[in-house]
């Protein structure tokens, strides 16, 4: 492993990316602690006491939205604009026209993207500056609409440096901004446990326990994240004007975790939402309903567990187009043995991905609640572990690691991943 590593620097090219990557990192834990003007900090971090939608908000963002720095939206409003155009290809032919042409086709809608992420987020900004109008230090129209500007500014500068990072750095940009601000938030966590220990609230055993639960679970997750159902394919012979090309065999990947991270974000962001409007609406029966969706309560995790299942089986079919899978075999002559193309190859890959979802939306659900298992088997409160940040650090990681992987075997060295 060390002198695999050791082959990354050899490479001038990877080296120059990895720095570049390291530099814009710099630059956006540098910008998540410049504050917006006009805002008391104080009145915003007693917000975060209760594991609302903030608290979701502020994950993403790396400690950003606590301090209500200009980087307080993070990248949330991209990756919205994002989800959005990606649901409305079904509807839309356009955009469906775009995703088959190729490059110039994501080009384009990359571009729609960057629109609706401007918009998205100025609307964001403003209604996040409304409803913090308690912390802000002179809430008249013109304070809230340099604000907005601000926030707004700070979400296109990110989506910049991640495009930035995509183009000159290693990997996806938008998925390791996100994944800079979630290890960030690690050196707190190990903190806040050598806290407890000083002060005797846990012992070393609990600490003992808890390492041991989060080694198990990254293994965990990284053995279900590359777990595929391969389903084998095997082409006839054709002939192309006076070529002949002999038929063979080969094999459709069908993730188990096809998905991603996307259900659990869809299901708590609709479980946050009456928590967070309540705190700003006096209302009886409001509070009563909300204090039931609180998160740990047995409605709130009952809830969440069938909403991730469903988000889970809804994303994977508006994603996952079967029927045109089965049309290109049937075009290219490709079949599944003992299935005949067409009809019948739609119908098994339909049966299959509907076992294979079922499994991964169990996993996904599991991973989700997992904080509240940590948390009453090892008494450790205040350090938020699973869920969303257990599946993007590691699918961020896996990923980047394969791309790294990729450039140092076109060199001819020996890659760290056997």
């Amino acid at each position: 492993m060390l002198s695999a590593l050791g082959n990354v620097w050899k490479i001038p090219e990877l080296r120059q990316k990895i720095t570049f990557t390291l530099i814009m990192f710099a630059i956006f834990r540098m910008g998540t602690h410049i504050p917006v003007p006009g805002v008391d900090p104080t009145a915003i971090e007693q917000l975060f006491a209760n594991g609302n939608l903030f608290g979701l908000l502020d994950l993403f963002s790396g400690g950003a939205f606590s301090k209500f720095s200009i980087f307080a939206m993070s990248i949330t409003p991209y990756i919205n604009a994002a989800i959005i155009i990606q649901l409305l290809n079904v509807v839309i032919p356009t955009l469906e026209q775009w995703s088959k042409e190729g490059q110039e086709g994501h080009k384009k809608t990359t571009q729609v993207t960057r629109y609706l992420t401007v918009v998205l987020a100025f609307f964001q900004a403003i209604g996040m500056s409304i409803g913090l109008k308690a912390a802000i230090l002179n809430p008249n129209p013109v304070n809230i609409l340099i604000i907005a500007i601000t926030l707004t500014a700070g979400t296109v500068f990110l989506m910049w440096l991640g495009e930035q990072i995509t183009a000159n750095g290693v990997g996806n940009g938008i998925s390791l901004i996100i994944f800079a601000g979630i290890v960030a938030a690690l050196p707190k966590n190990i903190g806040t446990i050598y806290h407890y220990v000083q002060a005797g609230t846990i012992s070393y055993f609990s600490v003992f326990m808890f390492a041991l639960i989060a080694i198990a679970m990254v293994v965990f997750v990284v053995h279900v994240e590359n777990g595929f159902r391969r389903i084998p394919i095997s082409y006839t012979k054709r002939v192309g004007g006076r070529s002949t090309f002999s038929g063979h065999s080969s094999h459709i990947p069908l993730k188990v975790n096809q998905a991603g991270v996307i259900p659990i974000i869809f299901a708590s962001s609709v479980l946050m939402f009456p928590v967070t409007i309540a705190q700003f609406i006096d209302i009886p029966w409001v509070k009563t309903v909300a204090s039931y969706l609180e998160w740990g309560k047995p409605l709130q995790t009952t809830l969440y567990v069938g909403m991730i299942i469903f988000f889970t089986y809804f994303y994977t079919a508006v994603t996952v187009k079967i029927s045109d899978m089965a049309e290109n075999l049937k075009k290219y002559g490709g079949f599944i043995p003992g299935i005949r193309p067409g009809q019948p190859t739609a119908d098994y890959l339909d049966h299959v991905m509907t076992r294979i979802t079922l499994a991964g939306s169990i996993f996904l659900a599991f991973i989700a609640v997992l904080p509240n298992m940590v948390a009453a088997a090892t008494n450790i409160q205040g350090v938020y572990f699973g869920g969303t940040a257990l599946l993007i650090v590691v699918g961020v990681a896996l990923q980047t690691m394969k791309q790294i992987e990729a450039m140092i075997v076109m060199r001819h060295y020996e890659g760290f991943m056997k």
